[in-house]
């Protein structure tokens, strides 16, 4: 569940900067934007793989 946290936490974050590019148009928000949404893409592997660890491991008890 802290890796899910961690991802509400993430969005939080970049809501501010997709403003400022979406909005204000200022390229560097959306730099940040970019760094922050491949930082999400790989802790939402990260808990896609813990997730299905712990089914696998339900199915073998």
């Amino acid at each position: 569940m802290k890796k899910f946290e961690e991802v509400k936490k993430l969005v939080a974050e970049l809501e501010g900067d997709a403003d400022k590019f979406y909005n204000k148009g200022n390229s560097a928000a959306g730099t940040r934007v970019r760094k922050g949404m491949q930082d999400l893409k790989n802790l939402s592997q990260a808990i896609r793989l813990e997730v299905q660890e712990m089914k696998n491991k339900e199915a073998g008890n």
